[in-house]
Formats: C-alpha cells, structure tokens, sequence
C-alpha cells in the first residue's frame, strides 16, 4: 500500500471514475482535476481530493500538477457527433498537449496516457488488430477517432523528444457501471434493453468491463515500460450477439432484421440534420455508419502478457451494465 499522490483527469467521467477507483482501492491519494461543471455522483463515497480546472487551462492543470508523483491523463470528449467538431479537437489533442508538458515541468515520474483502439487501424480481414497497426490521421474517421490520433502523436513525440515518462494504453469498448451519460455504446445497451433497437448491420466491437481496464491501467503504472503500448480490450463481439444477449438478460426476444447499411445512411443524415436544432446527439450517425463497415476487434495478449492483464466475460459487464441503468433510471 502507498500514499503517493496521483492525478486523474475525467475522474467523474465512466472511464475515469473507475481508474479513481482502482487507484484508491491501491492505496493512492488521489487528486482529481474537474470541470466546475462536471456530474460527480461517480465520485460519491471516493477519498479523493477535488480540484476545480480545466485540462485546456494551463493555469488550472499546473496548480492541479504541482506536489503528484503520478498522472493518469483519462480525460476525453468521446461523441461520435458534435454541433461544433472542433471542441472535440481542442479538448482530446489539445488538452492532452497541456497536461504533458505541465506533467515534465512538475517532475512527475510515470504517466499513464488513456489513448484508445480508435488510434488502432483494423485489419481487412476480421483477426483482431494489435499495438503495431497504427491509423494515420488521414484515414481516421470522424472528429473522435482524428483527435485521439492527433492526441496520441503528440505524446508519442514528447516520449521520444522530451524524454515524457509515458505509458499508452488502449482500453477498447468498455461497458459497465457508472455510465452516467451514457457513451454511444451505453446508448445502445439502454436502446436495445428498451425494446428500441428493431435490427443491425453487420459490424462487431471488443467489449470489456471497465473495471477490468481501471486494473489494465493501474497495471500499467506499476509494470509498463515508458514508451510501450497496451491494448486493455476484452472479447470479440458481433452486433448481432451482443444485441442478442442483451434481449436475454431482459427477457425480450432479440431483434431479426439485418439492415444493409446504405439503407440506413438517408436515417443518418435526417438525425444529424435534426440534432443540429436538438442538440442532442443523434442515435444514429453518418460516422457511426461508416466506422461499422470493419469489425473492430482487437487482441489484449501483450498486456496479458507484460502486465498480467485480464478480463472478465464479456456477458458479466453487459450484466452489470443493465443493473445499473436500471438502478439509475435509464431503463424506463
């Protein structure tokens, strides 16, 4: 046990709390940077200490940096569709930008950066990608997917330049409890619990519980090698079971209809168009469209292998999932 104090950015966030979590539960004092804004029912019951900022406020993250042996950079702005794309940008890249270079000027001695499988190309095939298939920029789709490679280049370059003390880790889809807003994947587990998912394409996604990558990344810190990589992911899942699976854990029959994915895309743009006036993030999105023609599966086998890495089945965090959407209201 230690009391060596760490940072956690997005420490409210689903990701974030339970790396908050993980560490306290280790014996770490943790400090956690929020948003004055930010929802900190995740935090309810947490020894932690709160300081108010903003990761793209240098001001803030330096008076938040000051006195921390480790950070843990969690913090993201994960929507599949924004009004204004750009804030995603500025927040996951830039963000990221400030935080590392206030993380050199305070001496902080391991950094563990929360990258993503979004920075991971998929392979043509459907065998599941690992740590050495990077995306480049120019083929990430989305705002989400370019500035999560934007972020990570930039601390890849800090790693080899600035000598940034970093660990990269790549949690692929997690799902589970705590999901306050919910994440596009959490939208799809309440939808289809809910009865309102009548079909799918033909797409698949490695589903993990996210406490399973809180350990990944507490794993991390104490075993990674700085400048190293590590899926945190857990199992290879078509749409189809999952959706499934989530009809038997609610006693629904499961939806049949397998939808071609051009027959979807006019949905796409009507919602988009919509949520413009809405503001609230459409169900279904023209990039959300496009990412479900590869199957995003990813093997874990290096973080099992350097840091002892495992994960749960992946039915027992869609089982979590639903028992806190339902204790939570989402489940109408």
């Amino acid at each position: 046990m230690t009391r060596d104090k760490v940072l956690v950015t997005g420490a409210s966030g689903f990701v974030g709390s339970a790396v908050a979590q993980a560490l306290a539960q280790s014996g770490y004092a943790v400090r956690a940077l929020l948003r004055p804004t930010a929802q900190r029912r995740n935090l309810v019951g947490l020894d932690a200490e709160i300081v108010e900022g903003d990761i793209c406020d240098p001001r803030s993250v330096d008076a938040a940096m000051a006195g921390v042996r480790f950070m843990f950079h969690v913090a993201a702005d994960y929507r599949l569709w924004a009004r204004h794309p750009q804030e995603i940008m500025r927040t996951n890249a830039e963000g990221t930008r400030i935080l590392m270079q206030s993380a050199l000027a305070a001496g902080v001695e391991r950094i563990v950066y929360t990258s993503s499988v979004a920075t991971i190309a998929c392979p043509s095939h459907d065998g599941p990608a690992d740590e050495t298939a990077s995306l480049s920029e120019s083929n990430a789709i989305g705002a989400y997917k370019r500035s999560k490679v934007v972020a990570e280049k930039i601390v890849q370059e800090m790693i080899a330049h600035n000598k940034l003390p970093a660990i990269i880790v790549h949690p692929s889809t997690p799902i589970g409890p705590r999901d306050i807003k919910p994440t596009p994947t959490g939208r799809i587990i309440v939808e289809a619990a809910m009865g309102r998912v009548p079909g799918y394409v033909d797409t698949g996604l490695n589903l993990v519980h996210v406490d399973d990558v809180a350990r990944g990344q507490v794993a991390a810190l104490l075993k990674g090698r700085i400048g190293e990589q590590y899926i945190l992911g857990g199992q290879d899942v078509s749409l189809a079971a999952m959706l499934k699976d989530i009809a038997e854990l609610c006693g629904r029959k499961p939806p049949r209809l397998r939808f071609p994915r051009s027959a979807l895309y006019p949905l796409a743009v009507m919602a988009e168009a919509a949520a413009h006036f809405t503001r609230k993030e459409p169900f279904v999105t023209i990039d959300g469209l496009r990412m479900s023609k590869h199957r995003m599966y990813f093997t874990s086998a290096k973080a099992e292998r350097c840091l002892g890495y495992t994960a749960r089945p992946y039915r027992e965090a869609l089982s979590d999932a639903l028992a806190w959407f339902g204790q939570n209201g989402h489940l109408k």
